[in-house]
């Protein structure tokens, strides 16, 4: 198959316009067949030269043949083909490229195909519910996978109205772009769309449960399968009151309404990202229906997605990028619209917390690996390379870099810009540049320079606080110093908040020892607070990268001073040493939940870099992660200590005492936890997850529904998050899981079983698993990537050591078998995360070394074994 070239979509847009799609669907047989019916009619105009010198027939006056061109399908078998009215040869087909050559003016091509349905997540994907065996379709385009499901010019900048029909079985439920109807049983008709780009055309269909509802002249609809219908149905006035805030405070920010009509939500299975900003009819993956407890950082994660995706029906689908390397126009706008409009209309007030710990580090770590690229790249050359951006990078630190902007110019400069950039390029196509002029013309300022170091360089820069304290206990002299990697040495300007936090209630300091350590016996035991807070601007062209904060100096030195206060840029923080060496006092005091956010990033991205012991970051985190309030910054600070610090960067002689001694911080966190409430859930995960042998009867009792505390439900998901822990702990196995998937038949069970399986602690086990992992192209691309995430395991390296040098070995074979979306996935779980070795390390760079590697794996390959490299230097530090 063929990628397309940003040179030949180029060459394509110059000769093509396209004036429109009528795609007709046959599913009517879909609930036995594993192929569909497509028809396409495409209409589509050849672009006069400048000099208007176009005969009908497309040929130029001066009698030179017309130009040639293609379309893009990947069929099983092709019934029929016809341009301008003339017979094609279907043989002419080139992998995925149908030739087209004799055109005229204006032309139409009509293909009639046999597709085939996928269990990858790409193009019109098939499931069948193993809990009522129904089957359930959803098609999903993005970014060259419409030709999946119909003949189209599958680039971004070829944008044309679409007319869709669809024959299903009668009792099916259909939704698409446009607003939809019954015909006639079986027969569904919709709605012209405005212009869309291929990538954005869904069709949703099956026995789907449906809710509707109606906000603001727009009809809305939230779909899932028959069987989450309770759930969703409980979930249903949450998800339309995040949807009726989100519609509301983008209708105000943008002053545009929503332009596509309709807006459905589908909940669909096995899908292999978190959601699709299909105009008129998202998808969302159908976990996103909670079946079981969940916590409030859950809850407001899924309101983070539907704000995001509804974003992109301005940024992306209103307006849509020209070509893949104008990624940042999507993603990293709609990331940081998610976040803000969540934060403003919703009650989920503290996302950017949520969005500064996690979503954040993210962004830190991609951008630090040999992979890192800009937010904007000068230049991507196909569409397979395309799919490698879509990453932290282009989601989270595009994001913080927008965050930056505002900072700078002003939120209602950067409001009235954007407003202007949709006015001028509506239902089309849009750059950088674009995107550029509006702001500069709102703002009054020339952003190409900010824009340079912003969003055409890549990395991170690093500011470092450096502070004087005088003998009154004040701040003498403040500094931030930024530096920039040598690889990467491009300095930016920071707009930053700088807070110094104390206590609350301040007493008479003693005269420090130190003058750069500040120290106070009789300080107060209460909260630490915010005392002082400033913004600067961080000056890139400062001698040596040092800014002097003269705004600062005579005032309280407190207890901690926070560089990036507020987390407004984008830049790794460090603390002054004293700072450092007191956080295990002062984090668990730090009053506010952002500031506190901060700090534990902060502290994370100093042990991934190995400046500081993983055992300190564990102690911190055994000190004050039973007294951290905000869930969000628990989970991601715990899933750091134990998937990251725990069980790769300690050797494994100190795993025990240190897995102790952070279930015994879960243990104090659950027992402060009130019942049956979010604070309790996340901690009885994390004493799940931290416990070892000595605490296996106890996770058999809570299984088995014995002794278990106060408040805390024993649902699905829990019950499945115990018995994974059993088997990796050794007991339990086969027989367990097989009794838990009779009890349990949902689809969300047949993942968890497949993970379970690939844990059991036995040989044989481990032996069917790995041949699921490399071997099987029947089973779907999810339960593969579920087999895979169960197989390696921290305990169980005497099992698992002899499969390191087969990853690297057999990785390529699959993933040359293997769709994109599917090898992405499962090379990425089955890399050898925990055989934290310098032979693991060597062999990977054999891999890497080789010339003809696919580069969506080497991509995987390069950025896991980076993280592998950091795991190898934080064991060898002293």
């Amino acid at each position: 198959m063929h990628s397309l070239t940003r040179d030949e979509a180029l060459a394509r847009a110059g000769l093509v316009r396209v004036d429109g799609y009528e795609i007709e669907l046959d599913l009517t047989a879909a609930r036995t067949s594993t192929e569909f019916g497509s028809t396409t009619r495409v209409r589509f105009s050849l672009r006069p030269p400048t000099d208007g010198s176009l005969a009908t027939d497309g040929s130029s006056a001066d009698g030179e043949p017309a130009p040639a061109t293609f379309v893009e399908l990947k069929p099983v078998s092709i019934q029929q083909l016809w341009l301008n009215g003339q017979p094609l040869d279907p043989s002419a087909v080139d992998g995925n490229r149908l030739p087209l050559a004799t055109l005229h003016a204006t032309n139409e091509l009509v293909v009639t195909a046999t597709m085939r349905y996928s269990n990858t997540g790409e193009g019109l994907h098939r499931f069948t519910d193993p809990e009522d065996g129904e089957v359930y379709l959803y098609a999903q385009t993005f970014l060259d996978d419409a030709q999946r499901m119909f003949a189209c010019f599958d680039q971004p900048d070829l944008k044309a109205p679409v007319r869709l029909s669809v024959a299903a079985p009668p009792d099916w439920t259909v939704r698409a772009n446009g607003a939809g109807k019954q015909a006639s049983p079986g027969r569904w008709e919709f709605t012209e769309t405005a212009p869309l780009a291929t990538y954005f055309v869904t069709v949703v269909a099956g026995p789907y449960h449906l809710v509707e509802d109606f906000h603001d002249g727009i009809p809305l609809g939230l779909l899932c399968r028959r069987s989450l219908a309770p759930y969703l149905d409980a979930d249903a006035a949450e998800i339309f009151g995040v949807t009726r805030a989100c519609l509301d405070r983008y209708h105000e920010l943008f002053a545009s309404r929503y332009p596509f009509g309709t807006y459905d939500q589908a909940f669909v299975p096995e899908f292999n990202a978190g959601a699709m900003e299909n105009p008129g009819c998202v998808t969302f993956r159908d976990e996103f229906v909670f079946r079981s407890a969940v916590t409030e950082a859950e809850r407001e994660l899924r309101a983070v997605v539907i704000a995001h995706e509804m974003a992109h029906m301005w940024f992306g689908d209103l307006v849509t990028m020209r070509w893949w390397d104008d990624l940042w126009l999507n993603e990293s706008f709609a990331e940081y619209m998610g976040y803000r409009v969540t934060a403003e209309a919703t009650r989920f007030t503290g996302a950017w917390t949520s969005f500064a710990v996690g979503r954040k580090s993210w962004g830190y770590a991609a951008d630090q690996r040999p992979s890192t690229h800009p937010v904007a790249p000068a230049d991507v050359p196909d569409t397979a390379l395309a799919l490698l951006n879509f990453d932290g990078i282009s989601y989270a630190k595009g994001a913080s870099a927008l965050r930056q902007l505002v900072a700078w110019v002003g939120d209602g400069a950067f409001l009235t810009g954007l407003r202007t950039y949709f006015a001028q390029h509506a239902f089309a196509n849009a750059s950088l540049a674009d995107l550029l002029a509006a702001l500069t013309t709102a703002s009054g300022r020339d952003l190409a320079g900010w824009a340079e170091v912003w969003l055409r360089h890549a990395q991170v820069n690093t500011l470092r606080p450096e502070i004087t304290i005088g003998s009154d206990g004040r701040l003498a002299q403040v500094a931030v110093v930024q530096t920039a990697p040598p690889t990467h040495p491009t300095l930016r300007p920071h707009r930053i908040g700088i807070g110094v936090y104390g206590p609350a209630e301040q007493t008479e300091p003693m005269e420090p020892t130190n003058p750069t350590e500040p120290t106070n016996p009789t300080e107060p035991t209460g909260p630490i607070v915010l005392l002082r807070r400033v913004e600067v601007d961080i000056d890139p062209a400062a001698p040596g990268g040092r800014t002097g904060i003269a705004s600062l100096v005579g005032s309280e030195a407190g207890r901690l001073l926070l560089v990036n206060d507020g987390d407004l840029t984008y830049a790794k923080i460090r603390f002054v040493p004293a700072d450092l060496a007191a956080l295990p006092t002062v984090l668990p005091r730090t009053a506010d939940p952002l500031a506190r956010a901060i700090i534990w990033a902060a502290a994370a991205d100093a042990t991934r870099d190995a400046e500081w012991p993983a055992a300190d970051y564990l102690t911190l985190a055994a000190g004050a992660l039973p007294r951290e309030t905000e869930i969000a910054v628990f989970e991601d600070a715990l899933r750091f200590a134990r998937a990251t610090v725990l069980n790769r960067y300690l050797a494994p002689s100190a795993r025990p005492a240190a897995a102790q001694a952070l279930h015994a911080a879960c243990a104090r966190a659950f027992a402060a936890a009130a019942p049956g409430g979010g604070h309790q859930l996340s901690a009885a995960r994390g004493v799940i997850g931290c416990s070892g042998p000595a605490q296996a009867g106890t996770l058999a009792a809570w299984l088995a529904g014995t002794d278990v505390p106060a408040g805390l439900v024993i649902d699905p998901e829990l019950r499945w998050t115990l018995l994974h822990r059993l088997v990796v702990l050794g007991r339990a196995g086969e027989g367990e899981i097989a009794a838990e998937s009779r009890r349990d038949r949902s689809a969300r069970a047949a993942e968890h079983a497949a993970r379970a399986r690939a844990a059991v602690a036995d040989p044989e086990a481990k032996a069917r698993a790995w041949r699921m992992i490399v071997d099987d192209d029947t089973m779907s691309a999810r339960l593969v990537a579920a087999t895979a995430e169960g197989f390696w395991q921290p305990e169980q390296a005497d099992l698992t050591d002899g499969y390191v040098s087969r990853y690297f070995e057999q990785m390529p074979a699959m993933a040359a078998r293997r769709s994109p979306h599917a090898a992405r996935q499962i090379a990425t779980h089955a890399y050898p995360q925990f055989a934290v070795s310098v032979g693991t390390v060597r062999e990977a760079d054999a891999l890497l070394a080789r010339d003809r590697l696919d580069p969506l794996l080497r991509r995987v390959v390069v950025d896991a074994t980076d993280e592998l490299r950091r795991a190898v230097r934080a064991r060898l530090r002293p």
